[in-house]
């Protein structure tokens, strides 16, 4: 992985931010970890931002949900490219999240050892 990755995580659930903020802190290539609790700030951060990684995106959540966030991503061309790796209780919702453009699957309760490996696989 490279050094400086910012990341940004997105969840509604403070308890689901603060796990995965636990986890990423554990690798030293991590610059900053950005927290979002629902979709449309999420697209704020990623549109007002050049530096984003990585997303780590939930898919039910208020506002705007998780898959709403990856048409938003996907359709603009400046932001496109952002890999997206979708976190959801619901597995039922991986085939429509990759059609969307998702570049991976968590299924939650994240384990620590699987988002490393996601995370290096992306973004070697």
């Amino acid at each position: 992985m490279s050094k400086e990755l910012v990341i940004l995580t997105v969840d509604d659930d403070l308890i689901n931010l603060k796990l995965l903020k636990s986890m990423l802190m554990k690798n030293p290539d991590i610059k900053e970890i950005i927290e979002a609790q629902n979709g449309a700030d999420a697209v704020a951060h990623i549109k007002s931002r050049d530096d984003i990684s990585l997303v780590l995106l939930d898919i039910i959540m208020p506002i705007m949900n998780g898959l709403e966030v990856l048409r938003v991503v996907r359709s603009d061309k400046n932001i496109e490219q952002i890999p997206i790796i979708v976190l959801t209780t619901d597995e039922t919702k991986k085939t429509e999240a990759l059609e969307l453009g998702a570049n991976s699957f968590l299924v939650k309760p994240i384990r620590s050892n699987e988002l490393s490996e996601k995370m290096r696989a992306l973004l070697v």
